[in-house]
């Protein structure tokens, strides 16, 4: 029998001081607490968190021991947490969700060459290796790359009523690119690109997924207005790089997205600095500082700098992420930690939708 004086009750309040840094509410009162156990001195306790890459996820789980072990008659204590990825999006007219699909997120860039597909790969594999249930679209039509990134070959195939994605490192990807030939360009207007971004987001068998990640075409064209008038979008991640072209074009990437209505997630920096294998120097060879000033200007949340580091080539050609190939290294890490950021911003959109208000 547990102590005297322990229920239910005296539990919950007990674990009411644990707070979430993002939503700044206590777990009790946001729902979290899904399950508890008294068996003689023992509490056990399930917490479910609103993702699996939660960046703070260790740092409560030992809140919450510390303020069971303060319980009088306590001797054992058990937190299990767990997670269920909330929808960031509500539903509008004209714009139904797609079944399954919790989260979609669009990765875009004010222009080519920042980095925008390899930051699209490792983010979605860095989510799905937290435990997270991903699929990646490649909507950047005119240069689809992601097959090479995630050394995918093939084509496509269906069941006989839907198509069924590739499979790779753990995410389901389809691709332009599985359906045209190598080195074959894609010409197509407006209303053709509309149709095949239909077709991908409703004829494909995405099954049940946390996030959808979109790695879009640079620049602000006819894609993300199909995207925006074809399903609710959790968010957009912009990518740039520290230049000062790079941010100009950035800058009209998120008017875009905000004009579309589509939230900015986050913007990140790509090749923020190069780091001398020899010597260790650091180089700001495209400048310093320029992607986290522009987020703090336009209000934006900043999702980290990524260096410049060869590796990341050498694994984007051999289909490699660097999140899975060298997790630990310093660009491994940076990209990591920026997936959970960007986890956490959809937790922050998501109980934003709830309550209908913003987070204080």
């Amino acid at each position: 029998m547990p102590h005297a004086g322990i229920d239910e009750s005296a539990v919950l309040e007990a674990l009411k001081v644990v707070q979430d840094p993002d939503l700044h509410r206590d777990i009790v009162s946001l729902g979290f607490v899904k399950q508890v156990s008294l068996d003689g001195e023992m509490v056990s306790v399930v917490i479910e968190l609103t993702t699996p890459a939660c960046p703070v996820k260790d740092q409560m789980r030992d809140e919450a021991e510390a303020a069971l072990r303060q319980l009088p008659g306590v001797e054992k204590v058990h937190v299990e947490m767990t997670a269920n990825v909330r929808s960031a999006s509500a539903p509008d007219e004209g714009r139904a969700p797609i079944p399954g699909i919790k989260n979609v997120i669009a990765v875009g860039a004010g222009k080519g060459g920042v980095g925008k597909t390899t930051v699209s790969v490792n983010l979605a594999c860095a989510l799905a290796a937290h435990g997270s249930r991903v699929g990646l679209l490649d909507g950047d039509v005119y240069g689809p790359n992601v097959p090479i990134m995630l050394g995918v070959k093939g084509q496509l195939e269906t069941d006989g009523q839907k198509i069924v994605p590739a499979q790779r490192h753990g995410i389901r990807v389809v691709s332009i690119g599985f359906l045209t030939p190598d080195e074959a360009p894609v010409i197509w207007r407006g209303p053709m690109l509309h149709g095949v971004i239909q077709q991908f987001f409703r004829e494909v068998k995405w099954d049940d997924l946390d996030y959808l990640v979109i790695d879009m075409p640079p620049g602000t064209g006819d894609v993300a207005l199909s995207l925006s008038q074809t399903v609710p979008v959790a968010g957009a991640v912009v990518v740039t790089t520290p230049q000062t072209v790079s941010l100009a074009d950035t800058r009209r990437a998120v008017r875009m997205y905000q004009k579309l209505n589509i939230p900015v997630l986050g913007l990140l920096e790509n090749m923020s600095h190069f780091v001398c294998p020899s010597c260790s120097h650091e180089s700001d060879i495209f400048g310093k500082g320029g992607g986290e000033s522009l987020a703090a200007q336009m209000e934006v949340p900043y999702l980290g700098d990524i260096p410049l580091y060869e590796p990341i080539r050498v694994g984007g050609d051999s289909g490699t992420p660097i999140v899975l190939g060298e997790p630990e290294s310093p660009a491994g890490r940076a990209l990591i930690d920026a997936a959970a950021r960007l986890a956490a911003q959809v937790s922050i959109a998501s109980y934003e939708t709830k309550v209908g208000a913003p987070v204080a």
